[in-house]
């Protein structure tokens, strides 16, 4: 389950709050919800959510307008982990 948050949506208070990627693989290991804080570029925003979803994060707040960019680098990122089914399949055979 992957959660993209605006700035100004709730929390669950049992979500552990990281903001490295070494952090977030250590609660991770842990079991933990992971929760990260997403900078307000939009470039810098969807690089770094694919990193910390690749580091298993799932929880990722951001600005409203780069939440849809976000999410779709995180399914994106999860389907190329094996954590996701992919939107679309092809052969590639000619």
């Amino acid at each position: 389950m992957t959660v993209v948050l605006g700035p100004d949506d709730a929390i669950d208070p049992r979500w552990a709050w990281a903001g490295s990627v070494a952090e977030v693989s250590g609660l991770v290991r842990a079991g933990r919800t992971v929760a990260v804080t997403l900078p307000e570029d939009a470039t810098e925003a969807i690089a770094t959510a694919a990193v910390f979803a690749w580091a298993g994060a799932r929880v990722f707040r951001t600005t409203p307008e780069t939440a849809r960019d976000v999410r779709l680098a995180v399914e994106m990122t999860d389907s190329l982990a094996g954590r996701r089914p992919p939107a679309l399949t092809r052969r590639g055979l000619a």
